[in-house]
Order: C-alpha cells, then structure tokens, then sequence
C-alpha cells in the first residue's frame, strides 16, 4: 500500500516538473516584453503625475490668482505662497515656493486650483545631485511650465471628459 502512495506522489511530481519545463520553454522562445529604458519608453497616462509646474496664459501672463487652495490642501505642507495686491487690483503671488522633499505627488493642488495654474506635469526624469535643488521657487515652475506647455495642455485635454 505504502509503495501505491509513493509511486503515485513520484507520478504527480513527475507531472508537475515536466508542466512547469514545458511552460519554461514556453516564454523563452516568445517575444519579450521588456522595454529598453533609455531607448524606449512605456506610455504614458494623460494623468501621470510627475515635475509640478506653473502655467502661463497665452499672452504671457501667469495663471495663478493667488487663491492659495494649493497651499491649504497640500497634506505635507510642502507648498508656500506670497500673495500682494497689483495696480489693477488684482492678487498675483510674489512667492510660490514647493519643497519636493516633502511632496508627495497625491495630486490634490491640481485638484484644487480653480484656473489650472499650478499641473503635475509628464516629466519623471529630474534627476538633482544636491537636496537645495529639491527646493522649486516661483522662477523654476515657470520655467517647467513654458518647457513642458504643449504635453501639459494636451493631457489636460485628454483628462477632461473625466474631472
């Protein structure tokens, strides 16, 4: 009886070993889905959240209203606005300020900004050697915003339907 049992489990494992070669063999000769990094790129979801930005109107002049929704439902406080009153009466900030130490990329300012001024944008390669250059002033979001314009503004076309 003792001999039926161990013929039978040497049987099953016998089974399972040739199972597990055959599907082995299987993927090694089909076509591979890894991508090669530098050379190609997976696609990118419209509502991929990378490098925050500050966007401009397109007449030249920034978005932000200085509302300071970002800065209030920022969980990580990682955002800081100056605001002052112009000639024309309106409130532009003086400071936008983000630490992206503490960021942690929920997506809750663009959420909240009623003109679209402040995106994550599509960029995911910022790569910096020193903490300080974690440190986003005013001048730098603009500066993302004219670089990354065109892919900002489609994507947000792209993601409308939905918000």
């Amino acid at each position: 009886m003792f001999q039926r049992i161990g013929q039978a489990i040497r049987g099953a494992a016998l089974m399972d070993f040739v199972g597990a070669f055959g599907l082995g063999l299987k993927y090694l000769v089909s076509p591979k889905s890894t991508v090669l990094y530098p050379n190609e790129r997976n696609i990118q979801s419209p509502r991929f959240r990378g490098e925050h930005a500050l966007r401009r109107y397109p007449n030249g002049e920034e978005r932000c209203i200085a509302c300071k929704l970002c800065e209030a439902i920022c969980p990580a406080q990682a955002i800081t606005i100056e605001a002052e009153p112009r000639e024309d009466g309106s409130r532009r900030t003086t400071r936008y300020d983000i630490d992206m130490v503490k960021c942690i990329y929920c997506g809750l300012c663009q959420e909240a900004c009623p003109v679209d001024a402040i995106v994550e944008g599509p960029n995911v390669e910022f790569v910096v050697e020193t903490r300080e250059e974690l440190y986003y002033d005013k001048q730098r979001l603009l500066e993302n915003g004219d670089r990354w314009e065109r892919e900002i503004a489609r994507n947000l076309e792209l993601d409308a339907p939905y918000r």
